[in-house]
């Protein structure tokens, strides 16, 4: 990160008049300004900026000759710049005094701006827009494809909508994050009233996951597959269209102007795919999004929960043990249950048994009651009640999981080897069926060669696994154990470290018709 020039460390003189003793009258000359600048009106006369202010009626006891002095202060200030008013004087007073008009100056447009906009905050505000990752999706592909036809001023557009919506997608999905993280949001989610609320804003952040989800590899996988020639070809073209624009104020340089660009690639990098030692900015975006679905739906649980405890059944409970007391037999009693209550959860009890009669058709009621003790649910002790030590299984648990992973780097190392004797082969000519095992770990390499820039990996064991035909378009049907899976009829090479300074070319040549050279 480069560190600020000495002039950008500077007083700035031009926010005095925000917090000057006359603030208010500063204030609003400023703000008539600025309405009056996007309106299009620029040059002003101090009696037209003194008759706009009294129509506002926010100062009281003001004149035309204090009006002229703050117009004079606001200059110092660097906020206005003045000119000389050459048209004709209409009154004496106006040939006696010096007529000038003021204009805004960038610093003082932009101030305003802010202040503008700090009013209009009532809090973290923000959104979480899914078309934007479709966006820089999109860009990041034009960039791949298109850098080497761009005409002039296309190069400039595609990076200001690149990273214009990178800058809004990162601000306005912080923004709307952290106002769920703020006292105001805790105390809404404690409420009845969010349970209303709660499926709209589950379903507008589940939605902003999976479009998360759905776009992230492709902006991953286009910004790998950039490379860093392709990048500063496209930046140097950035800069062209840029310093073309014809412009009265000065640029800076072009070597400023590309270290500016790519200070913004590489915080546009980082932010997709991290810096290797933390996670990137997008993997603790979906994290977070995730943990504030969770909270909100702890929230809703909290809240029903609570809202089901305080109901009072007293009346209906008094009702129902009425008309239990006034039934005739404890048949009827049984069946009244039953249309109450329905089926109690079960509970297994142990105990010996001991039936009188073998009859199928024996009512439960007829058998022999069997004691049982059980323990009071109250958390409040009666009785001391002995400790048990602590069984302790982790040894066991290490042991079983220690076995299960030597059984399954067994079987992976039985079938490299059966690749391995392979050697060179496509998806077709394995035998039908194939197992669940082999499909998933084909499908696994399939992944991680497309992945890489060479299109080949190297297992623990040294063994390097090729994918020779990565954009085939021949297709076939792997028939596996549990299914049928329509796909590219991909071609493997199986080779041994030893082997691949020796034969690789010749092999791959062979199996694919010379193919091995255009890898």
């Amino acid at each position: 990160m480069n560190p600020p020039a000495p002039h950008q460390l500077r007083s700035i003189p031009e926010l005095k008049y925000v917090n000057a003793e006359n603030v208010a009258r500063y204030r609003v000359i400023m703000r008539f300004f600025y309405q009056e600048y996007k309106r299009l009106r620029y040059w002003l006369r101090p009696e037209e900026v003194y008759e706009g202010i009294m129509a506002w009626q926010l100062i009281e006891n003001y004149s035309l000759d204090q009006c002229q002095s703050d117009l004079d202060q606001l200059e110092q200030w660097g906020n206005l710049t003045s000119r000389h008013d050459g048209g004709r004087a209409s009154t004496l007073q106006e040939y006696l005094r010096k007529k000038m008009q003021y204009l805004l100056r960038p610093y003082s447009i932009e101030i305003e701006r802010l202040l503008e906009n700090l009013e209009k905050v009532t809090g973290y505000g923000g959104s979480l827009e899914p078309t934007l990752f479709d966006t820089i999706a999109g860009k990041l592909f034009e960039i791949r494809h298109k850098t080497a036809e761009l005409q002039q001023g296309e190069a400039l557009t595609i990076w200001t909508e690149l990273y214009g919506s990178f800058v809004r997608l990162h601000e306005n999905a912080a923004d709307y994050i952290a106002s769920l993280q703020t006292a105001k949001a805790e105390e809404m989610m404690l409420t009845e009233a969010f349970l209303v609320f709660k499926e709209r804003l589950t379903g507008y952040l589940q939605n902003f996951v999976q479009a998360l989800q759905k776009s992230a590899y492709k902006i991953e996988g286009n910004l790998q597959r950039i490379s860093d020639n392709l990048r500063e070809t496209f930046l140097a073209r950035v800069v062209e269209d840029k310093l073309a624009k014809p412009s009265l104020e000065d640029m800076p340089a072009k070597e400023e102007l590309l270290e500016e660009l790519r200070q913004g690639w590489d915080n546009m990098h980082r932010w997709f795919l991290g810096d290797g030692v933390t996670p990137s900015e997008l993997t603790m975006l979906e994290r977070t999004t995730k943990d504030t679905i969770a909270r909100i739906v702890r929230c809703v649980i909290r809240i029903q929960e609570r809202k089901r405890s305080g109901l009072s059944r007293k009346k209906e409970l008094e009702y129902l043990a009425k008309w239990f007391y006034e039934l005739a037999s404890k048949e009827k009693a049984h069946c009244l249950a039953a249309y109450a209550f329905g089926l109690f959860p079960t509970r297994h009890l142990q105990g010996e048994d001991l039936r009188e009669s073998d009859r199928t058709d024996m009512s439960m009621w007829e058998e022999i009651p069997e004691p049982r003790k059980i323990r009071s649910r109250s958390r409040k002790r009666t009785e001391r009640q002995d400790t048990e030590p602590a069984q302790r299984r982790q040894t066991d648990k290490i042991k079983e999981a220690r076995e299960a992973y030597l059984k399954q780097q067994e079987e992976e190392r039985a079938l490299l080897s059966n690749m391995l004797r392979r050697g060179c082969f496509h998806l077709s000519e394995l035998e039908a069926p194939v197992t669940v095992q082999l499909r998933k770990q084909l499908l696994h390499w399939i992944g991680r060669c497309i992945a890489a820039e060479k299109r080949a990996i190297r297992t623990s064991e040294g063994i390097q696994i090729r994918l020779l035909n990565p954009a085939t378009d021949k297709r076939t049907v792997l028939v596996c154990e549990d299914g049928d899976l329509y796909m590219p009829d991909y071609q493997f090479l199986f080779l041994l470290e030893a082997q691949q300074q020796e034969g690789f070319a010749e092999a791959a040549a062979a199996a694919e018709g010379g193919i091995g050279s255009e890898i």
